[in-house]
Protein backbone atom coordinates (compact mmCIF):
# COMPACT_ATOMS: atom_id res chain seq x y z
CA UNK A 1 0.00 0.00 0.00
CA UNK A 2 2.93 2.33 0.72
CA UNK A 3 5.23 3.88 -1.81
CA UNK A 4 7.17 6.78 -2.46
CA UNK A 5 5.52 7.73 -5.54
CA UNK A 6 4.42 11.58 -5.85
CA UNK A 7 0.96 11.71 -4.99
CA UNK A 8 -1.60 12.75 -7.65
CA UNK A 9 -2.71 16.28 -9.16
CA UNK A 10 -5.73 17.53 -7.54
CA UNK A 11 -7.22 17.44 -11.22
CA UNK A 12 -6.45 13.64 -11.15
CA UNK A 13 -8.40 13.11 -8.26
CA UNK A 14 -11.22 15.07 -9.50
CA UNK A 15 -11.36 12.96 -12.52
CA UNK A 16 -10.90 9.49 -10.49
CA UNK A 17 -13.91 10.72 -8.08
CA UNK A 18 -15.74 11.70 -11.15
CA UNK A 19 -15.11 8.07 -12.70
CA UNK A 20 -15.74 6.28 -9.14
CA UNK A 21 -19.01 8.13 -8.50
CA UNK A 22 -20.38 7.90 -12.59
CA UNK A 23 -19.47 3.57 -11.71
CA UNK A 24 -21.04 3.55 -8.27
CA UNK A 25 -24.25 5.26 -9.00
CA UNK A 26 -25.05 5.09 -12.48
CA UNK A 27 -24.40 8.93 -13.19
CA UNK A 28 -22.56 11.99 -12.17
CA UNK A 29 -22.57 14.40 -11.49
CA UNK A 30 -26.16 15.82 -10.99
CA UNK A 31 -27.83 18.32 -13.32
CA UNK A 32 -30.65 19.46 -11.55
CA UNK A 33 -31.67 19.44 -7.55
CA UNK A 34 -32.51 15.89 -7.53
CA UNK A 35 -31.02 13.46 -10.31
CA UNK A 36 -32.43 9.71 -10.64
CA UNK A 37 -30.76 6.92 -11.89
CA UNK A 38 -31.74 3.13 -12.21
CA UNK A 39 -28.55 1.36 -11.95
CA UNK A 40 -28.10 -3.02 -11.99
CA UNK A 41 -24.71 -2.00 -9.02
CA UNK A 42 -28.49 -1.02 -6.72
CA UNK A 43 -29.37 -5.11 -7.04
CA UNK A 44 -25.65 -6.53 -6.48
CA UNK A 45 -23.56 -7.53 -3.44
CA UNK A 46 -21.70 -4.60 -2.04
CA UNK A 47 -17.96 -4.23 -0.83
CA UNK A 48 -19.18 -7.16 1.98
CA UNK A 49 -22.00 -8.85 0.51
CA UNK A 50 -25.01 -6.68 1.39
CA UNK A 51 -27.17 -5.44 -1.14
CA UNK A 52 -27.48 -1.53 -0.60
CA UNK A 53 -31.00 -0.80 -2.44
CA UNK A 54 -30.31 2.73 -2.36
CA UNK A 55 -27.28 4.70 -2.68
CA UNK A 56 -26.71 8.74 -3.13
CA UNK A 57 -24.38 11.28 -2.89
CA UNK A 58 -25.72 15.37 -2.29
CA UNK A 59 -23.45 18.18 -2.55
CA UNK A 60 -24.45 22.17 -3.10
CA UNK A 61 -24.67 21.62 -6.89
CA UNK A 62 -27.49 18.90 -6.48
CA UNK A 63 -28.21 15.11 -5.77
CA UNK A 64 -27.69 11.82 -7.49
CA UNK A 65 -30.34 9.21 -6.17
CA UNK A 66 -29.44 5.68 -7.47
CA UNK A 67 -32.01 3.12 -7.46
CA UNK A 68 -32.76 -0.57 -8.56
CA UNK A 69 -33.51 -0.24 -12.35
CA UNK A 70 -37.34 -2.02 -11.48
CA UNK A 71 -38.13 1.37 -9.22
CA UNK A 72 -36.61 4.21 -11.30
CA UNK A 73 -40.12 5.41 -12.15
CA UNK A 74 -41.69 4.93 -8.75
CA UNK A 75 -38.88 7.31 -7.89
CA UNK A 76 -38.82 9.38 -10.77
CA UNK A 77 -42.72 10.54 -9.87
CA UNK A 78 -41.61 11.43 -6.59
CA UNK A 79 -40.81 15.11 -7.94
CA UNK A 80 -37.35 17.06 -7.83
CA UNK A 81 -38.18 18.58 -4.25
CA UNK A 82 -35.16 16.59 -2.47
CA UNK A 83 -36.61 16.52 1.44
CA UNK A 84 -39.84 15.57 -0.01
CA UNK A 85 -38.53 12.64 -2.18
CA UNK A 86 -36.09 11.79 1.05
CA UNK A 87 -39.38 11.38 2.61
CA UNK A 88 -40.91 9.08 0.58
CA UNK A 89 -38.26 7.20 -0.74
CA UNK A 90 -38.35 3.95 1.98
CA UNK A 91 -41.85 3.35 0.43
CA UNK A 92 -41.19 3.53 -3.34
CA UNK A 93 -38.24 1.50 -2.65
CA UNK A 94 -40.67 -1.49 -0.83
CA UNK A 95 -39.07 -0.15 2.78
CA UNK A 96 -42.08 1.66 4.14
CA UNK A 97 -41.47 2.98 7.52
CA UNK A 98 -37.70 2.93 6.73
CA UNK A 99 -35.53 6.68 7.05
CA UNK A 100 -33.38 7.50 4.56
CA UNK A 101 -30.12 8.58 6.57
CA UNK A 102 -27.55 11.19 5.94
CA UNK A 103 -23.74 11.21 6.55
CA UNK A 104 -20.92 13.56 5.76
CA UNK A 105 -19.11 12.71 2.77
CA UNK A 106 -15.54 13.90 2.31
CA UNK A 107 -12.63 12.76 0.01
CA UNK A 108 -8.63 13.70 0.21
CA UNK A 109 -6.98 15.30 -2.25
CA UNK A 110 -3.67 15.92 -0.44
CA UNK A 111 -3.36 14.20 3.04
CA UNK A 112 -0.62 15.63 5.12
CA UNK A 113 2.50 13.96 5.73
CA UNK A 114 2.52 11.29 8.62
CA UNK A 115 5.46 9.46 10.23
CA UNK A 116 4.75 5.80 9.03
CA UNK A 117 2.44 4.33 11.88
CA UNK A 118 1.04 1.00 12.31
CA UNK A 119 1.74 -2.15 10.14
CA UNK A 120 -0.34 -3.86 7.08
CA UNK A 121 -1.42 -7.03 8.19
CA UNK A 122 -4.15 -9.31 6.19
CA UNK A 123 -7.22 -9.06 7.78
CA UNK A 124 -7.86 -12.69 8.81
CA UNK A 125 -4.77 -12.80 10.42
CA UNK A 126 -5.55 -14.42 13.74
CA UNK A 127 -4.75 -11.20 16.24
CA UNK A 128 -7.33 -8.73 13.77
CA UNK A 129 -9.83 -7.45 15.96
CA UNK A 130 -13.36 -8.83 14.66
CA UNK A 131 -14.71 -5.55 13.75
CA UNK A 132 -11.40 -5.38 11.04
CA UNK A 133 -12.16 -8.45 9.60
CA UNK A 134 -14.91 -7.94 7.24
CA UNK A 135 -13.00 -5.30 5.28
CA UNK A 136 -10.51 -8.27 4.01
CA UNK A 137 -7.74 -7.36 2.04
CA UNK A 138 -4.89 -5.86 4.00
CA UNK A 139 -5.49 -3.65 7.14
CA UNK A 140 -3.76 -1.44 9.48
CA UNK A 141 -3.41 -1.81 12.91
CA UNK A 142 -1.35 -0.58 15.76
CA UNK A 143 0.12 -2.23 18.64
CA UNK A 144 1.27 -1.38 21.65
CA UNK A 145 3.85 -4.16 22.70
CA UNK A 146 1.16 -7.25 21.98
CA UNK A 147 -2.14 -5.04 22.67
CA UNK A 148 -3.94 -3.99 20.14
CA UNK A 149 -4.37 -0.20 20.09
CA UNK A 150 -6.12 1.01 17.02
CA UNK A 151 -7.04 0.00 13.17
CA UNK A 152 -8.02 1.41 9.88
CA UNK A 153 -9.69 -0.60 7.71
CA UNK A 154 -10.93 -0.43 3.41
CA UNK A 155 -13.89 -0.43 1.59
CA UNK A 156 -13.22 -1.21 -1.53
CA UNK A 157 -16.91 -0.24 -3.51
CA UNK A 158 -14.47 -0.22 -6.93
CA UNK A 159 -11.25 0.05 -7.84
CA UNK A 160 -11.32 3.74 -7.09
CA UNK A 161 -13.52 4.14 -4.80
CA UNK A 162 -11.92 3.81 -1.74
CA UNK A 163 -13.42 4.57 1.77
CA UNK A 164 -11.08 4.36 4.83
CA UNK A 165 -13.04 3.15 8.52
CA UNK A 166 -10.61 3.99 11.67
CA UNK A 167 -11.47 3.37 15.06
CA UNK A 168 -9.28 3.82 18.27
CA UNK A 169 -9.51 1.73 21.60
CA UNK A 170 -11.19 4.60 24.60
CA UNK A 171 -7.59 4.51 26.28
CA UNK A 172 -5.60 5.37 23.28
CA UNK A 173 -8.34 8.30 22.13
CA UNK A 174 -6.68 12.02 21.71
CA UNK A 175 -3.30 11.33 20.93
CA UNK A 176 -3.21 11.52 17.36
CA UNK A 177 -3.56 8.02 15.79
CA UNK A 178 -6.51 8.18 13.96
CA UNK A 179 -5.63 10.86 12.17
CA UNK A 180 -2.07 9.31 11.75
CA UNK A 181 -3.81 6.12 10.23
CA UNK A 182 -6.32 7.73 7.92
CA UNK A 183 -3.71 9.98 6.34
CA UNK A 184 -1.21 7.35 5.86
CA UNK A 185 -3.93 5.48 4.51
CA UNK A 186 -5.19 8.07 2.21
CA UNK A 187 -1.45 8.69 0.70
CA UNK A 188 -1.18 5.15 0.05
CA UNK A 189 -4.72 5.22 -1.82
CA UNK A 190 -4.18 8.32 -3.67
CA UNK A 191 -0.57 6.62 -5.09
CA UNK A 192 -2.11 3.78 -5.83
CA UNK A 193 -4.41 5.31 -8.41
CA UNK A 194 -7.83 5.54 -6.46
CA UNK A 195 -9.42 8.27 -4.38
CA UNK A 196 -9.82 7.68 -0.36
CA UNK A 197 -13.03 8.60 0.80
CA UNK A 198 -14.20 9.33 4.45
CA UNK A 199 -18.12 9.28 5.54
CA UNK A 200 -18.90 9.88 9.05
CA UNK A 201 -22.41 11.07 10.90
CA UNK A 202 -23.23 14.32 10.87
CA UNK A 203 -23.17 14.85 14.92
CA UNK A 204 -19.96 12.80 15.13
CA UNK A 205 -17.71 15.77 15.84
CA UNK A 206 -14.71 13.28 16.81
CA UNK A 207 -14.93 11.58 13.58
CA UNK A 208 -15.09 15.11 11.91
CA UNK A 209 -12.02 16.49 14.10
CA UNK A 210 -9.76 13.18 12.43
CA UNK A 211 -11.44 13.45 8.82
CA UNK A 212 -10.20 17.13 8.53
CA UNK A 213 -6.74 16.82 10.45
CA UNK A 214 -5.84 14.11 8.13
CA UNK A 215 -6.93 16.17 4.85
CA UNK A 216 -10.27 15.69 4.26
CA UNK A 217 -11.94 18.81 4.19
CA UNK A 218 -16.32 19.38 4.32
CA UNK A 219 -17.09 20.35 1.22
CA UNK A 220 -20.80 20.23 1.57
CA UNK A 221 -21.23 17.10 0.61
CA UNK A 222 -23.30 14.12 2.33
CA UNK A 223 -24.06 10.52 1.79
CA UNK A 224 -27.42 9.10 1.58
CA UNK A 225 -28.49 5.37 2.08
CA UNK A 226 -31.29 2.73 3.41
CA UNK A 227 -30.55 0.03 6.14
CA UNK A 228 -29.20 -3.12 3.61
CA UNK A 229 -31.19 -6.12 2.44
CA UNK A 230 -29.63 -9.40 2.41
Amino acid sequence: MDSDAPLPTAEEVADRLNRHLRSWLGAWPPVGEVTVVGSARRTEPGWDGSIRPLAGVTTPDGTIISVPPDRLEAVRALGTDLEGVLDALPEALGQPGGVVGRGVYRFAVSPPPVDPIGEWVPADAPDVPAWLRPFGGDVLVVRHGAQYVAGLGIKRHDELGHEVAVATEEAWRGRGLARALVARAAAGILRAGGVPVYLHGRGNEASARVAQAAGFPDRGWFILGLPTAT
